[in-house]
């Protein structure tokens, strides 16, 4: 069983280290104590720690907080954390508020500032508060448990595309009593990891992703096998695109190989997207677009990846990697892009074992008291910067580049900035990833001066550019030299339209070198890499369709 988790949430810096610092001096060896900004913050951090079914014992929020008090957070967190104690951080003049809650939403007790001494003031009512949740009853875990090994790559890709598609399931160790108990009852060992066992106490070890989705209750096949569109990626240009064919009539399945989101699902942070004054997380905004397209009637097939694209007459046929096809009208490509490998020595071996790609959101729990390597420069780095910032002792971002601002938007590099725990190293790269098993050290190199320096390391986080999942397409429509797919006006040639064009028209503004095939999204040659963008790209691609749907 994972170390319980002692939550602080306090919107002032200063307050909310010294509080952990506390903390951590106590109950550090036996807990987590993890530290969130906001109450939005925390309840995000509790969302993801109940996904991995890790156990929270102790909520301390301060009252005074913008946007929701800590009374309001506490009693939001009581749905999700009904187990854990709770207890409101106040200022004198605040106590008769915090003699309210402890009546009407059941906290119980609260903190005057300042607390010191905490042998006194602190520390035995967090003790009291830890004894009550011990002696409190657990109720059984339901649903799906996982048992696998922290530094296991294939434990971390099953941990993760559980997260990220938003199944609740229960981890635990291998090398834990618990963890041990569930392989000897399910008739497994250690080599078998990692080992499921569902709800109805069904046994898989080692499986496949799609064998994982589909005992965790995602659809892995379609229920037809000709529909008006297909959409073929999950992320916000795929997603949007779903949502405007579904709601406007189009028989319409979205085809994704991992989870909903793409690389925008992973972010921890989107501050600039319309609409979200206060931001909103990646995996907020996937999981609301992914339940709006299932509301208008759209079909998600998880976990199912596309190898190939034919056209037969007027159908548009995918084929997927299980063997089954998929036939069409009209297809949108919005498989976006996937992050670069660094391509430096120990990288590879030690990808899922410290070294991520993308912000892995999973591994933040141990990420508490460590320092964090984040390689990149631009928005999804920054973004996981701050976000591990919440969790980290420290949080060093690496950039080649000698700057951030040609890189990054204004508002994420201010907030970088006003973060202590995070330090920007410009004009550095990795030159080595070492580690017997998992990460255990970075050597990592100005690039001005050549100078090397090796650095003790658990946890990379890699975030260096977008090369196209586009290999599956060739032959089939256009690509440029990148691998991007060029389309509309882009594809002619002093006014010649593409070979084998059989219209007698241009292609449309997103409409590829096959007719019927159109390209939203990241993936799209010259596109803007922006959320915003890519949602209005599906939306746009639809009414293409449309339009093509006409003409037949």
């Amino acid at each position: 069983m994972a170390r319980p988790v002692l939550l602080t949430v306090d919107d002032d810096p200063a307050v909310s280290r010294a509080v952990a610092r506390d903390l951590r001096r106590r109950y550090g060896e036996g807990h987590r104590v993890l530290r969130a900004g906001s109450g939005a913050e925390a309840l995000e951090a509790l969302r993801e720690l109940k996904l991995r079914g890790d156990p929270v014992a102790v909520l301390l929020a301060d009252h005074r907080m913008p946007e929701m008090n800590g009374v309001e957070f506490l009693e939001r967190a009581m749905d999700l954390v009904p187990r854990a104690r709770r207890a409101l951080l106040t200022a004198y003049a605040d106590t008769d508020a915090a003699i309210a809650a402890i009546n009407v939403v059941d906290v119980d007790s609260y903190l005057l500032k300042p607390w010191d001494p905490p042998e006194e003031k602190l520390y035995p009512v967090v003790d009291a508060m830890l004894e009550a949740w011990r002696d409190t009853p657990d109720p059984e875990v339901r649903g799906v448990k996982l048992v696998g090994h922290r530094w296991s790559a294939p434990s971390f890709r099953a941990r993760d595309l559980l997260a990220r598609n938003a199944v609740p399931y229960r981890w635990f160790n291998v090398d834990e009593p618990d963890g041990r108990r569930i392989l000897a009852a399910a008739g497994a060992g250690p080599d078998d990891v990692p080992v499921i066992v569902t709800a109805d106490a069904r046994v898989l070890r080692r499986p496949t992703e799609a064998e994982l989705a589909a005992v965790a209750g995602l659809a892995v096949e379609a229920r037809e096998e000709f529909y008006d569109l297909v959409v073929v990626g999950g992320g916000p240009a795929g997603l949007g695109a779903a949502v405007y064919g579904a709601s406007e009539g189009l028989r319409t399945v979205l085809v994704e190989r991992e989870a909903t989101g793409g690389q925008a699902g992973q972010s921890s942070r989107i501050e600039n997207y319309l609409g979200f004054p206060d931001g909103v997380s990646g995996g907020q905004l996937a999981d609301r677009a992914r339940r709006q397209a299932v509301k208008f009637g759209a079909e998600l097939l998880l976990a199912r990846d596309v190898v190939a694209l034919e056209a037969h007459g007027p159908k548009r046929v995918l084929h997927l990697d299980d063997g089954r096809r998929i036939a069409a009208h009209a297809v949108v490509l919005a498989t976006g892009v996937s992050y670069r490998s660094l391509g430096v020595d120990g990288v590879d071996d030690l990808t899922g074992r410290g070294v991520y790609y993308g912000s892995a959101m999973t591994e933040a729990a141990e990420c508490a008291d460590s320092d964090v390597y984040i390689v990149g420069g631009a928005n999804s780095a920054g973004q996981a910067a701050v976000f591990f910032s919440r969790y980290a002792s420290s949080v060093s971002l690496l950039v080649r580049g000698s700057s951030l601002e040609a890189s990054m938007s204004a508002y994420l590099i201010e907030q970088i900035a006003g973060i202590e725990a995070i330090r920007v190293r410009t004009c550095t790269i990795v030159a080595q990833a070492q580690g017997d098993g998992h990460l255990e050290a970075l050597t990592v190199e100005d690039t001005r001066t050549g100078e090397r320096e090796t650095l003790p390391a658990s946890h990379l986080f890699v975030f260096i550019g977008g090369a196209p999942r586009t290999g599956w397409l060739d032959g089939a429509v256009v690509r440029d030299e990148r691998g991007f797919i060029p389309t509309g006006p882009a594809l002619l040639r002093e006014g010649r339209r593409p070979a084998g064009w059989d219209l007698d028209r241009d292609p449309y503004l997103l409409e590829t070198s096959l007719p019927g095939v159109f390209v939203a999204g990241d993936v799209r040659a010259d596109s803007v890499k922006r959320v915003a963008s890519a949602v209005g790209e599906g939306a746009m691609a639809v009414t293409l369709v449309h339009r093509y749907l006409e003409e037949r």
